[in-house]
């Protein structure tokens, strides 16, 4: 089990294609660029290209910033405790 979880995106992301909040979810789970390119079947060059796009759309510095938002916003959450 994944440690988070993907669910329904915050309107504030509204602006992100589905593909870049796909992306950016990945990367809030600390996929690296290889494993999520691996993951959806694309070049690391595009993974690139989504994540710098998000960045540019939600104005954040880096991608660290890109994780930060990703948990209020609902992108992702975190999971429950193991059983």
């Amino acid at each position: 089990m994944a440690a988070t979880e993907t669910i329904c995106a915050d309107p504030d992301l509204a602006g992100l294609t589905s593909r870049e909040r796909e992306v950016m979810a990945l990367a809030a789970e600390s996929y690296s660029n290889d494993q999520i390119a691996a993951k959806l079947y694309l070049g690391t060059h595009t993974v690139r290209t989504h994540i710098q796009r998000a960045m540019m759309k939600l104005h954040a510095r880096d991608r660290a910033q890109l994780v930060v938002i990703a948990y209020p916003t609902s992108l992702v959450r975190p999971a429950g405790p193991p059983r």
